[in-house]
């Protein structure tokens, strides 16, 4: 196991390389390279533009393009893809170093493309990182640093910038475009969430299945996934929800559906 250690660096350097471990690149179909968006002239929108609708129309008309499913269905995988792209920098950065970046709406900026990835997302380089008193940036004296008691409130701040701030209000917005229940989209945030931790395991200090367990407990969404064996006995994600991928008229039945359970 190689952890990734807390570094005065960048505040998001343990996170950074995480994704370089795991992916091998940080050339990511989802994720502006390095995570920050150093010019945001050309293309690039806060996701408060999908929260408030401006952009959402956008989102859910290349999704439609895309899978040529349902409205619903679509929707449902759009936003799997945005939600796990959107929690990847939170969720590792706890895992690996407990330093997490605030995902705010306001803070998080998208990207739309003809051509690639249906949407690409990036972060301000004024976005907040939260950390513990004992992570070398607490004495930084960096204005984007977020000193926090202890780990529950650190657990906090990523639920309360992440869920509460983020991914929840968006979930309003889409419910508002299509009729789709907010329990199959929040089981596609506590797979993303289990994926991420269990596809980076090797790299991260401590038993991945505890850091799922502890991520999907604060976020309350430990109900929506089971960590079950898979090959070789390692830990597989389970869904106890469907992202719809079945309805497409080329159906897919994703690995960990519940339906493979049916």
């Amino acid at each position: 196991m190689t952890a990734v250690m807390p570094t005065t660096a960048t505040p998001l350097a343990p996170v950074t390389a995480t994704l370089r471990a795991v992916f091998g690149t940080d050339d990511l179909p989802g994720l502006a390279p390095g995570l920050l968006v150093t010019d945001d002239r050309f293309g690039w929108a806060p996701a408060t533009t999908l929260v408030d609708g401006t952009r959402l129309p956008e989102l859910l008309s290349a999704a439609a393009r895309r899978w040529g499913g349902t409205p619903h269905a679509c929707a449902a995988l759009a936003w799997k893809a945005y939600s796990y792209w959107a929690a990847l920098p939170a969720v590792l950065g706890w895992a690996a170093a407990r330093r997490v970046p605030l995902l705010d709406a306001s803070d998080v900026l998208i990207h739309f493309e003809a051509h690639g990835p249906l949407v690409t997302i990036g972060l301000r380089r004024s976005t907040a990182v939260a950390v513990l008193p004992s992570d070398p940036l607490a004495l930084a004296g960096l204005p984007e640093v977020r000193v926090v008691a202890d780990e529950a409130e650190l657990l906090a701040a990523l639920r309360a910038s992440l869920l509460d701030a983020h991914l929840a209000p968006l979930i309003a917005a889409i419910q508002t475009e299509v009729r789709i229940g907010a329990r199959t989209l929040l089981g596609s945030v506590a797979a993303s969430v289990a994926q991420a931790v269990l596809g980076a395991a090797d790299t991260l200090p401590g038993p991945a299945v505890r850091h799922v367990e502890t991520l999907l407990a604060a976020l309350d969404l430990a109900d929506l996934v089971e960590l079950v064996p898979g090959p070789a006995g390692k830990p597989t994600v389970q869904r106890r929800t469907c992202c719809l991928a079945f309805t497409l008229p080329s159906p897919k039945v994703c690995q960990g559906c519940c339906l493979r359970s049916a």
